[in-house]
């Protein structure tokens, strides 16, 4: 088995965001928008996968935020989506997006393993509690007040299921299990790479006792660190190093007046705004994953890509913006575009090189 690609040697990892579900993270009207196909789901994959990029990551989604698109409604399941693109990629990581209070962990252990099986050890997991309540809804199921608690559990019973070929019994808070067995376990041991998209205090003390990576988002890339140093502090506290990722929306272009107006174009004036409404009223009451003051200041980056910070101009620019990004002691960024195939090889034909020239990727 080789190494996971988030092990790798490049110094600053980059992946593909959200191209499982309908738009990706832009909420846009705009004809050349994501539908999220199956077809152009495996071609992105497979760009990233030649361009050498380090991971392919789902949101798990079961429920959209209406608008004229009724923007993520569509999206694929993550456990069947990651196999599917494990069978036709070779390098690149392949994650699933698990909402822990809606998956049993035994059923998880099996999934999981079974895409770390397909892809020769490239399974990821990113593990999440949920934050919205119309989507527990259609499953009968209330929000849990201490999820993380919870998620601490699911992957306790994860990874004692692939420690040992003796069936487990496990009497916990939230779970109950009766000689449970789950083979075969995950190539990777104790079990596949995992991360947690935390901006709040329980979901970063999970993440830093549990979790290989952290990600995480920042409104300017000047006070980006600060998160940086915070999830070390909470890590060392429990003797363990724990990677910082963020995420991004990109607009790539040959000039910086052609970026910018493209991102006004998508971002603002063709903005599905009923579903970016609807989408920052829902987290900004529910979930803690931004900074308060970043729905009063950046409707635009919702819009764009679910608030997450811009990378919108030149090569050269977007390349600085990510060196600097990378200097705050960032490990990797998930990057989302309006279109993926259209808008991906370019990124990665004119700024991949650059980065290289940095001394951040070697390959």
């Amino acid at each position: 088995m080789k190494t996971h690609p988030l092990k790798g040697p490049n110094r600053l990892k980059l992946g593909v965001f959200s191209a499982n579900a309908d738009g990706g993270l832009a909420i846009t009207d705009v004809p050349e928008r994501w539908t999220a196909g199956w077809q152009d789901n495996l071609t992105a994959a497979q760009i990233a996968d030649r361009a050498g990029l380090e991971f392919f990551l789902p949101i798990a989604r079961w429920r959209g935020f209406g608008g004229k698109n009724r923007v993520r409604e569509w999206s694929f399941e993550t456990f069947t989506w990651a196999a599917a693109l494990s069978a036709a990629t070779e390098r690149i990581g392949l994650f699933m997006t698990v909402h822990v209070p809606l998956v049993h962990p035994l059923y998880a252990a099996k999934s999981l393993a079974t895409v770390d099986h397909i892809s020769g050890g490239r399974a990821g997991l990113n593990i999440v509690c949920g934050w919205n309540p119309k989507e527990f809804g259609m499953f009968g199921v209330p929000l849990v007040e201490k999820g993380y608690d919870q998620a601490a559990e699911w992957l306790e019973i994860v990874e004692k299921l692939y420690a040992s070929d003796e069936p487990l019994d496990y009497a916990g808070s939230y779970y109950n299990l009766k000689e449970a067995v789950s083979r075969p376990a995950s190539l990777q041991a104790p079990r596949p790479v995992t991360m947690n998209a935390a901006f709040g205090g329980p979901g970063r003390d999970f993440a830093a006792a549990h979790c290989d990576y952290l990600f995480t988002t920042f409104t300017e890339i000047g006070e980006a660190g600060k998160h940086v140093v915070d999830i070390a502090g909470r890590a060392e506290g429990k003797g363990r190093q724990v990677g910082v990722y963020t995420v991004c929306h990109v607009v790539c272009r040959e000039t910086q007046a052609e970026a910018e107006d493209y991102y006004t174009r998508y971002a603002v004036t063709m903005a599905d705004h009923d579903a970016v409404d609807q989408h920052m009223a829902g987290k900004k009451e529910f979930s803690q994953s931004h900074d308060r003051e970043a729905y009063d200041r950046y409707r635009q980056r919702f819009a764009g890509g679910a608030g997450s910070y811009p990378l919108i101009g030149t090569p050269q620019r977007i390349a600085e913006e990510m060196i600097a990004i990378a200097g705050q002691g960032y490990a990797g960024i998930a990057l989302s575009f309006v279109n993926y195939t259209q808008e991906l090889p370019y990124f990665c034909d004119r700024v991949l090189p650059l980065l290289k020239k940095a001394g951040l990727r070697i390959e």
